[in-house]
Parts: structure tokens; C-alpha cells; sequence
């Protein structure tokens, strides 16, 4: 049922969101999490047009990109050069400025279906589909700009999906991260990014996307909800859960997730428990 105040995509009814909380909890603390299935998890949860139907045709797409892919071309080299050939040539997936500004362009359905995307779900299109059709493939969490990364580290060749693929020459790489941070690259960044950082970072993106506009605090909660279920995440997204709940006017929950929060900081922060039990306090004001 459309959200007569919303604009699309409509989140999903609360059965349906609470069912897809439990199976994204249950993929991410799989032995070997599916970085497919947990991004279309974000989608449903985010977009309640997209049933299991749907994340099945997704599923089918990416195998259908693998299938097209030619089969071992060579080394890293060729392999991203067959990759760029097919999905940045044949497919025209890319990204614009204009995509950062759209909630679809992190929802993985939508970017199979658009095309379009932020540089890291571009970058689970190249990942997903070369993975499956064997290629030695890795996502590389750049500061600012996720890139994909093809071979072992003395052989290491990097692409851009946002750029249709581009391959990376020496010190295009470096650009990138100067641009997006004004520090010099750390070599350690150019390590392979673990499915589960990428998940959290593209429900960073979610959550930065939704942090700009305060009337979309519905995709900021679900969001933090979704990153809280991911092993080993932040605290604070706690207290990011607690002042959200406030803010929809939900002030018992959000108390209640201020003070679990002020708890776990207090043996390494006591002042700041105490301004986060003050805020709590505030919120149970709130309600007479």
C-alpha cells in the first residue's frame, strides 16, 4: 500500500520488514555471508515493491551478466578489461554526480534494473558477476571511492565502475583518494574489503542519504537497524537508534536505547554517559 507522504520507493508493512530483518541477520552471521543476498535484503527492506520474485530475478541477472563473460581471458588485466568490455560497454552501467542524490542508486535491484549507482553497488555488480563466472575478484574500500580490485597483490589491477570500468593506472589510484580526502593513499586500503564492510558501508551511504533529509528518518531507522545486526558494528549505532526513535516521537524506545547505550560507554567515557542519560531523561519528559 503506497505512503500517500512518502516518495517512492515505499518501505515494506511491518511483517514483511520484521521478516527481513531476520534474514538479514541470519546471511550476515553466515560462515560465508552472500554479499548479493544481503544487498537485495537492503533492497526489500527499503523498497516494499521488491518481493521474492523480484530478488530472484536479480539473482537471475547476475548470473546471466556471469554467463556472457568470456571464459578465463587470461590474467587480472584481461579479466578487468572482459569485465569493462561487457558491463561498462555492452551494458553502459555507470555512475553520475545526479546518482548521489537518489535513494535507488544504493539499492542493488534498482542498479541492475537503472544501471546507475554509487561507486559501491556498481562496484557489487562487477563483484557478483565476475565471481560467479570465476574471476579473481575483491571489492577495495578506497577512502571516498569504492573501486574493484582483480589478482593478487603483486599483480593487483584496479577498476572504476562509476567510470564504466575504467582500469586504474599507478597513480590513478592515489588521485582518487587525494580528491576524496586530501591524504596521501595507505597502501593498506588496497587490501580486499571483507562482504560484510561493504555491506555497512552501503548502509552508511543509506544513512548519510537519509541523514540530509529529516523527513526520511523511516529509511535512517531502518538502516541503522539493518547496520546493528551485522557482527562486530559501531556502538554508537546505538545512540544513533535511540535519537532516531526520539525524533519520530517514539520516546519510550528511544530512552530506553540511550540508556543501554550510556551503559556500554560509561567504563571508557563517564561524562559522556551522563549527557547521553540526560538526553534519555529528556525524551521520558517528553511524554507528559
Amino acid at each position: 500500500m503506497p505512503h500517500p507522504h512518502l516518495p517512492p520507493p515505499y518501505p515494506p508493512p511491518p511483517e514483511r520488514a520484521a521478516e527481513l530483518r531476520r534474514r538479514f541477520a541470519e546471511e550476515a552471521r553466515a560462515e560465508r555471508p552472500d554479499l548479493s543476498a544481503l544487498c537485495l535484503l537492503i533492497g526489500a527492506a527499503a523498497d516494499g515493491s521488491l518481493d521474492e520474485h523480484g530478488i530472484d530475478a536479480a539473482q537471475l541477472e547476475l548470473d546471466r551478466l556471469a554467463g556472457e563473460l568470456p571464459y578465463r581471458p587470461g590474467g587480472p588485466r584481461a579479466w578487468a578489461e572482459a569485465v569493462r568490455r561487457l558491463l561498462g560497454g555492452c551494458y553502459a552501467f555507470h555512475g553520475t554526480p545526479g546518482d548521489y542524490q537518489r535513494l535507488e542508486s544504493s539499492l542493488l535491484h534498482e542498479v541492475l534494473r537503472r544501471r546507475r549507482g554509487l561507486p559501491i553497488l556498481l562496484s557489487v555488480v562487477w563483484l557478483e558477476a565476475a565471481r560467479r563466472a570465476g574471476a579473481p575478484v575483491y571489492g577495495v574500500a578506497l577512502p571516498g571511492h569504492f573501486v574493484v580490485g582483480f589478482g593478487a597483490a603483486q599483480e593487483q589491477v584496479l577498476a572504476d565502475p562509476f567510470e564504466g570500468g575504467r582500469v586504474l593506472t599507478g597513480t590513478d589510484a592515489e588521485l582518487l583518494v587525494v580528491g576524496a580526502t586530501g591524504a596521501p593513499l595507505d597502501p593498506a586500503v588496497l587490501e580486499p574489503a571483507a562482504p560484510l564492510e561493504v555491506v555497512q558501508r552501503v548502509l552508511n551511504n543509506i544513512r548519510a542519504w537519509a541523514a540530509a533529509r529529516p523527513e526520511r528518518s523511516d529509511v535512517a531507522l531502518w538502516a541503522v537497524e539493518l547496520a546493528l545486526l551485522v557482527p562486530s558494528h559501531p556502538a554508537r549505532l546505538r545512540y544513533e537508534r535511540g535519537q532516531l526513535l526520539v525524533q519520530r516521537g517514539e520516546f519510550v524506545s528511544g530512552a530506553a536505547e540511550l540508556d543501554a547505550y550510556a551503559e556500554l560507554i560509561e567504563v571508557v567515557d563517564e561524562p559522556a554517559a551522563r549527557k547521553v542519560r540526560e538526553q534519555a531523561h529528556t525524551a521520558r519528559a517528553m511524554l507528559n
